[in-house]
Parts: C-alpha cells; sequence; structure tokens
C-alpha cells in the first residue's frame, strides 16, 4: 500500500492526491456490497448499521462488564481482600495480559486492518483469494507459537511468580492458578484471531460475547468447586473460558469465510496482504507498555499489607466500566476506518477519527463523574459481603476515586493507538510514547508507594496513561491521517468540564444522604443531570445537535406535522 501523504491542506487536495485509489474502493464498494463488505461511504445505510452494530455490540459488553462485576463479587464473597485473592490476581496476570496482547490490543491492530485489506482485493477479485492466503499464511504459524508459549509458562510458573510480584507471603499458591491459566495463552490467541477476522468483515456480535462466555465459565467454576479448591476453582474457571471464547465466534467466522469463498469471482493476480515483522513487532510492543501499567501496580503492591493488590483490583475493575462502553464505538469502527484507508479516502477517515474521539471521551466522561462522585456507595453495594469488609470498601473507594482520575487518558490511548496502526503498516511512535509512560507510571509509583500506599500507585498510573495519551494526541496530525489536533482538543476540553461540574454536583447530593442506596441512586442522577445541561450549554460532542435530532419526533407528534412537511 502507497505511503500516506502527508499534512493535506483540504479536502479538495486530499482528492486529487487520492483519485486511483478512491476509484478502486468505490468499484469494489460496488461490487461488494451487502453485509460482508458494507459500503464504502458514510452513507445513511452505513450510518444505521454502525449505529446498530454499536448499540448490540454495546448490549452485550454491559452484559460481560456486569458479568466482570459479578465475577469480582464472586471473589470477594469467597475469599475477600485477602493473600488468596492476591495470588490469584498475579496468575491472572498471563490472562490479562494475552486478552492485551492478543483479543484488543495486539491482534486487532494488526489484524484488521490486514483483512481489510484482503476483502478489499477479494472484492477486485484478486488471484490466489487474499482472504484465504492471509488465513493460511498466519493462523498455524500463530498457534505453534502460542502453544509454546503456554509450556514455558507451565514450565516457568515457579520463576515466573517472584518476578511479578516478588513480596507475596505463599508464591506457591500463585504458581498453581498460574498453571491453571496458562492455557488462555492460545485460547486467547485463537479468540483473538476470530474477533479481529468477524470485524473486519463487519461482523460484531459473536467477538462481544467473548467476555460473557470466559466470566460466565469463571463464576460457574468458583460457585461449583470454591469449597474444595479454594481460589484456584476461579484460575480453572479462566482455563475453561478461554476454549468457551473461541467456541462462541467459530461457528460464525466459518459461515463468513465459507460465504465469502462461494461469491468469490477471481479476476486478476495480486501480491499478499501486508502482515510483516515491523508490524507484529510494534504492534506487540505498544499493548505490552500499555498493560505494563497492571504490572507495577501488582509489583509495588506486592510489597504492601495483604489485600493492597486486591483493592488496586476492584477499583480497577469499576472504574473501567465507562471506559468500555465508550471505547465500543472505537472497536465497531475501527474496520470502517482501516478501510477509509485501504480505499484512500482520507477526507472520510479524518472526519471519523475527530468525531469519534469527542464522542468517545463524552461517554466516559459521564461514567468517570458519576464513579468519583459515589465511590463508597458504589464499592459497598458491589462487594461488602462475606470476607469483603468495611475496612475494605472504605480503602478501595479511595484507590478507585484516584485512578478515576485517569481513565479519560486510558480511554483516550485505548483509541488513539487503533488509530496509528489502522494503516495496516509499522508505526513506531507510540510504541515509543507508550514505552515513555510506563516509564513514567514505574518512577512516579517508585516514589509514592512508601508514603501513600495503594492510592500513590493508582495516581502513578492515572499520572503515566495521561501522558501517553497527551504525547499521542500531539502527535496524531503528523504520523497518521492529517487531522486537526486543535480542533480535538478543543472538542475534549468541553465534556471534560462538564464531568468536572457534574462530579461536584453528584458528590454534594450523595454525601447528604446515610443510605448507600439512595445516596448513589441520587448521587448518579444528579451527576448525569448536571453532566447533560452542562454539555448542552457548552454544546459538547455536538450535544444541541443530538438534543434537537432526539427532540424532534416528540415535537411532530405533538403538532401533528407529516414527516416531510407534506
Amino acid at each position: 500500500m502507497s505511503p500516506l501523504p502527508s499534512a493535506p491542506q483540504d479536502a479538495a487536495q486530499d482528492a486529487a492526491q487520492d483519485t486511483a485509489p478512491l476509484r478502486r474502493g468505490r468499484h469494489a464498494a460496488r461490487r461488494g456490497a451487502g453485509k460482508d463488505t458494507a459500503p464504502g461511504t458514510d452513507s445513511t445505510a452505513s450510518r444505521r448499521f454502525l449505529a446498530k452494530a454499536t448499540l448490540l455490540s454495546s448490549a452485550l459488553m454491559a452484559a460481560g462488564s456486569v458479568l466482570g462485576l459479578g465475577r469480582d463479587q464472586a471473589l470477594a464473597h469467597f475469599f475477600g481482600a485477602s493473600s488468596d485473592t492476591d495470588a490469584f490476581l498475579v496468575a491472572w496476570t498471563v490472562p490479562e495480559m494475552a486478552a492485551t496482547l492478543l483479543i484488543e490490543g495486539g491482534m486487532a491492530f494488526a489484524l484488521v486492518p490486514a483483512f481489510s485489506i484482503a476483502l478489499a482485493r477479494r472484492a477486485e477479485g484478486a488471484v490466489p483469494d487474499p482472504v484465504r492466503a492471509l488465513i493460511t499464511a498466519t493462523l498455524p504459524r500463530l498457534c505453534l507459537a502460542l502453544a509454546a508459549v503456554c509450556a514455558l509458562v507451565v514450565a516457568g510458573a515457579p520463576l515466573l511468580v517472584p518476578l511479578l510480584a516478588p513480596g507475596l507471603p505463599d508464591p506457591s499458591l500463585a504458581v498453581d492458578c498460574t498453571r491453571l491459566t496458562a492455557s488462555s495463552v492460545l485460547t486467547f490467541g485463537v479468540a483473538g484471531y476470530c474477533s479481529a477476522a468477524l470485524r473486519a468483515h463487519r461482523s460484531y456480535l459473536a467477538p462481544a460475547a467473548v467476555s460473557v462466555a470466559l466470566n460466565v465459565a469463571i463464576i460457574t467454576a468458583m460457585l461449583a468447586f470454591a469449597d474444595d479448591w479454594g481460589v484456584r476453582s476461579a484460575a480453572l474457571g479462566v482455563g475453561i473460558g478461554g476454549y468457551l471464547m473461541v467456541a462462541v465466534q467459530a461457528p460464525a467466522l466459518w459461515r463468513r469465510l465459507t460465504r465469502g469463498q462461494q461469491e468469490y469471482a477471481p479476476t486478476q493476480a495480486s501480491g499478499a496482504v501486508p502482515l510483516g515483522a515491523a508490524l507484529i513487532t510494534t504492534v506487540l510492543l505498544c499493548a505490552l507498555f500499555r498493560q505494563a501499567q497492571v504490572l507495577i501496580e501488582r509489583f509495588f503492591g506486592a510489597g504492601l499489607p495483604a489485600g493492597a493488590i486486591s483493592h488496586l483490583n476492584y477499583a480497577q475493575k469499576v472504574a473501567q466500566v465507562p471506559m468500555l462502553l465508550a471505547l465500543m464505538l472505537s472497536v465497531v469502527t475501527f474496520p470502517v476506518l482501516a478501510q477509509a484507508i485501504a480505499q484512500g479516502d482520507l477526507h472520510r477517515a479524518r472526519h471519523r477519527i475527530e468525531r469519534d474521539l469527542v464522542l468517545i471521551a463524552s461517554l466516559v466522561l459521564v461514567g468517570a463523574a458519576v464513579i468519583v462522585a459515589c465511590a463508597p456507595q458504589i464499592i459497598q453495594l458491589l462487594f461488602q459481603r462475606g470476607a469483603f469488609t468495611a475496612a475494605d470498601t472504605a480503602a478501595t473507594a479511595s484507590v478507585m476515586r484516584v485512578y478515576t482520575l485517569g481513565i479519560l487518558g486510558h480511554t483516550l490511548v485505548g483509541a488513539l493507538v487503533r488509530i496509528y496502526f489502522s494503516t495496516g503498516r509499522a508505526a513506531w511512535f507510540p510504541t515509543v510514547v507508550t514505552a515513555a509512560g510506563m516509564a513514567a507510571t514505574a518512577g512516579l509509583a517508585a516514589w509514592a508507594v512508601v508514603p501513600y500506599g495503594a492510592p500513590g500507585i493508582a495516581g502513578a498510573n492515572a499520572a503515566g496513561i495521561t501522558l501517553t495519551a497527551l504525547l499521542l494526541l500531539h502527535g496524531l496530525g503528523s504520523h497518521t491521517v492529517p487531522v486537526s489536533v486543535r480542533r480535538i482538543a478543543a472538542g475534549i476540553a468541553k465534556p471534560l468540564l462538564a464531568a468536572v461540574g457534574a462530579c461536584g454536583a453528584g458528590y454534594v447530593c450523595a454525601a447528604s444522604l446515610s443510605s448507600p442506596p439512595a445516596a448513589l441512586a441520587a448521587g448518579g442522577a444528579v451527576a448525569t443531570a448536571a453532566f447533560t445541561l452542562l454539555a448542552l450549554l457548552l454544546d459538547a460532542a455536538g450535544a444541541r445537535s443530538l438534543a434537537h435530532a432526539a427532540l424532534l419526533p416528540v415535537r411532530r407528534s405533538l403538532t401533528g406535522k407529516p414527516r416531510h412537511g407534506r
């Protein structure tokens, strides 16, 4: 694929520079129009498809997040915030790292653009079938490499655990749990491959269901075996859940691949889809440096009193719920962005990037405002039962408030990294930036852990990831599709101001009520209402236009005016 043009001044120059790719892309869109290829332009039908896909995927993602909270509730109920849960959470690093590298972070960044290019070439009739050639060249090698890593994790668990958490009082329990979760390296990798292929085919439901499958398996295993196996039951559930993640996607992927093969009409020879070592290296390193934020937390948390790693984990999982839901929009539109770039439609790509980043920031900030305002009530209602005490609630809530200060940074990094790799080529800039953010987090955590404990580690995480987000945003226009960074920053500033005001209003309301359910309901409602009003006042993320469009059917029904004025 030819290099992207550097900083064109306007859409007319974009069109002039990309006339040939655009003609090819439109021709491919006409030949391959349908569910699998999706239109090549932002038509009304395309926008409706994306809105529907985002809604359904978000519903499944929300279900997975609720089950994830249920998993953490079960873990807290059976084992509290203790040395046992600390041991499991150290072992949880293996599937957590595998999920970041192989499902969302690394695998998707490399494979979604590659499959998008292969599908575009298939629509043009390239010979041999680019999709089949891509799968043949990558999947067997991937499975062999991941199986070898699984074996290394099982054999090297006694050496791996002290590296991850040198201060654990009982490393043998963490070793057992690590070995039980080791198969996730292979199963999560295959699941991530299936997810990338399905999303490139514009199929989103099965990939969104993987978190549901995983959490159902973990919860079921704890309910069935917690009395006999202790916290090892949760690790067993991780191993079983990995196979379920593959099983829920395999039928949908098989249908897509066989249907595409039946409709394939070869007409011309074509080169192989690019998926080089440099791309894989930069993608994996970037995902690894991002995930290292969690490794740093557990490394320094292992030296604190028992339960500190658990407090950090519970706080992180709750605070990340708004982020996961907001990033669902980025997950759905990532294949669209990759396809636009593959077709040379830089104007459409620029418009989508600028719009999506501001909208994603707005979505996560309203959730962050509620979490900061009502943190103690949220933790008490979710976890304070069984072995999870009031002291654990207070400690987790204080950590969660600090951690949430960086949730906008986490969300923007998740969205921005996708943009950098949407071209399907190696991108060293985000890799260097995420490494710098990791180093900042480690340095700040080393300084803050002694005087401030777990909140100090959370603060270091928030500062490091925010630095990463700012650097990625600053370099966006010059290293990817040419966009207006100033326009994006100004757009994000508006919902950020609205979130600050909403957080203050929600906090005052929640603090005035003694009943946790009532405080959470009232504080959450006030924070949401305040954010909405401030967003309308500031016109954050085009809130006024959205409100006008939402109220238009109501006005028409009240006035009896026909839809087209006839």
